[in-house]
């Protein structure tokens, strides 16, 4: 993975900006250690970073064409390159190297922007055509890589992450009543392409943006579309099996060290059960990584979105796999201090210590592998959620994993925010209404549809922005197959029936891959990433949230009533729902108002 920035000003022309993109540079390092470059011209700058997993020599960027017309600039993997490299050779197209950069630019080059329906992968870049003064922004269809801009008078700013859209001394680092809305009654989600603060968006998944003198406007190349399934039970199952293992074979691919993170629940031992297969034909051992917390054990509080620890389960896939594992075991005075940097990494206030360890840990699995895969996202996509099962929550007409917004508003101050129930209201319902049926779908399986598009926009979406930015804090390329848009469109059509086979999360799944994996793994009960349930994390998130309240120079006390997060601290396990998600409770809450008074302090907030 790598990070993109720059900026086409048809005005002033880009050489006035060359300090901007050194900024940016500066700014997107970490998602690109290894090597940089950067393109300018009249109009164009372009600012690239990399982190080398294919193709060290061939693949350096800014890259241009043959002719020297169109410059890219690209973050991501292409998991179809050899696919297309050959139909581009048919065509007469000639390669210097093996990098997906370059076959991107041919396909490009080929079919204009007809090629991007044609990618499978994760990715964001931007391509400019000088003879034409044209820029081209694309992001790939689930936004597993993000591509944030900021149109302005003549031109446009861009950027992997925000904090290279706010180099640009005109982007200031406002926030107004939307942005306001979202940290306090969304966060840690945001509504799809909404940046926060004003003047920032993000390109939509699935969609390209086009830039010329004449104006800016964007497209959507893939949409999500229900279609009938007709496919038997046989067949089903055995068509799901074989997109997740294509998916996660084609994800394996790297010329740097690759592992997998595995935390004993099915999704993870599916893709390390794929991988160790495929090193064992090569006569190699998959190492696999798994994260703890110290004392958890002791610790440890049964729930229905916990049901049990991972250790027990993590050590019967290793003995199953014969992988190398290593733990890496937080400290919770450490996992308390990464809440900071994991603002810094994320641009904005998060999913709290969720956040926080993901980064510790990633940071941890970086000392000795560039490259790894998670198993995000079958959750969303096969009904691994109690709200996918638990029919009063399912047709709960609101965000089942965020249904505190009575709560949240309790704790403000008053006046902090207006219209916040209809805010977050109007925002499920428009998510609702953009799911696509058909007409013979029944109550339930209409519900359904909305369910999974509430799921793949927003909390999807939000487990995205944690995976990619704390992964990339640290220069980790984290690969997600269960992402890839074959299964997600197959999944959105599947019956309900067949996607919970036998009355279970994730029953196809779980069917399918029975013979692969130890029984107690194949049937064990979800069980989310892990969190902390030590007495000193609350105490150490709990004493600084005291100090936060009594600090004259913090935002916090202006937005929060003083005596309701008083109440809180001392019974922090009083909260009737989760403040979002499965696990965000009393300390989660406390992590979330230190992480908002660093956002606030960090970027020099500016309400307006």
């Amino acid at each position: 993975m790598c990070g993109i920035g720059g900026l086409i000003d048809y005005g002033r022309g880009a050489r006035v900006w060359s300090d901007v993109g050194r900024r940016m540079a500066r700014a997107l390092t970490p998602r690109g250690p290894d090597t940089g470059g950067q393109y300018l011209d009249d109009s164009a700058l372009l600012v690239h970073r990399r982190l080398i997993v294919v193709d060290p020599t061939g693949g350096a960027q800014p890259m241009e064409s043959p002719d020297g017309n169109i410059i890219l600039i690209y973050n991501g993997e292409l998991y179809n390159t050899e696919d297309l490299r050959v139909l581009l050779l048919a065509k007469g197209h000639t390669f210097r190297g093996h990098s997906d950069t370059e076959v991107l630019l041919h396909a490009y080059l080929e079919w204009g922007t007809a090629a991007f329906e044609k990618l499978n992968g994760i990715y964001a870049f931007a391509l400019w055509d000088k003879a034409n003064a044209r820029l081209t922004l694309c992001r790939d269809r689930l936004g597993v890589k993000p591509l944030f801009y900021s149109r302005q008078r003549d031109g446009v700013v861009f950027g992997s992450e925000i904090k290279a859209v706010l180099c640009h001394p005109e982007i200031r680092p406002r926030v107004g009543a939307d942005g306001l809305r979202s940290v306090l009654l969304l966060g840690p989600a945001r509504p799809p392409g909404f940046g926060v603060f004003e003047g920032i968006d993000e390109l939509l998944p699935g969609h390209y943006a086009v830039l010329t003198p004449e104006g800016f406007h964007t497209y959507a190349y893939w949409t999500l579309r229900a279609q009938e399934h007709t496919d038997s039970p046989a067949r089903t199952l055995e068509h799901t099996r074989e997109l997740i293992e294509d998916a996660a074979t084609r994800q394996l691919v790297s010329d740097v060290p690759l592992c997998t993170f595995l935390s004993g629940g099915l999704d993870s031992s599916i893709l390390s059960m794929l991988a160790a297969r495929a090193y064992q034909r090569q006569n190699k051992q998959l190492h696999t990584w798994s994260v703890d917390y110290r004392d958890n054990d002791k610790y440890f509080t049964k729930s229905l979105f916990q049901p049990n620890s991972d250790s027990e389960y993590i050590g019967m896939m290793v003995d199953a796999i014969g992988s190398q594992h290593h733990e890496v075991v937080l400290e919770n005075p450490a996992l308390c201090a990464a809440l900071l940097p994991s603002v810094d990494a994320r641009d904005l206030p998060g999913m709290a210590d969720v956040d926080s360890s993901l980064l510790l840990f990633c940071a941890a699995v970086k000392k000795e592998f560039t490259v790894c895969q998670s198993g995000e996202c079958a959750d969303e996509l096969f009904g691994g959620y109690p709200w996918y099962h638990r029919e009063e929550i399912l047709f709960e007409d609101t965000f089942p994993w965020s249904r505190s917004v009575d709560f949240r508003l309790g704790l403000l101050q008053d006046g902090v925010v207006t219209d916040g129930p209809e805010f977050v209201r109007q925002h499920y319902l428009d998510t609702c209404a953009a799911a696509d049926k058909l007409p013979g779908d029944s109550r339930k399986d209409a519900r359904m549809r909305e369910m999974f598009l509430l799921n793949l926009r927003w909390f999807m979406a939000t487990l995205l922005d944690r995976k990619d930015r704390m992964s990339m804090y640290s220069g980790l390329e984290v690969r997600v197959p269960f992402c890839d848009h074959r299964i997600v469109e197959y999944a959105y059509n599947m019956p309900w029936d067949l996607k919970a086979w036998d009355g279970r999360e994730k029953g196809i799944v779980r069917k399918a891959f029975e013979n692969d994996l130890p029984k107690a793994i194949v049937w064990r009960k979800k069980s989310p990433y892990p969190k902390t349930f030590s007495p000193e994390y609350t105490g150490l998130v709990s004493s600084y949230v005291r100090q936060i309240m009594q600090d004259e120079h913090s935002y916090i006390p202006k937005l929060f009533r003083a005596e309701a997060i008083e109440e809180l601290l001392l019974e922090p396990d009083s909260m009737p729902e989760p403040w979002y998600g499965q696990l965000m409770r009393g300390p989660q809450v406390f992590a979330y108002l230190i992480q908002l008074d660093r956002w606030f302090k960090k970027y020099r907030i500016e309400l307006v």
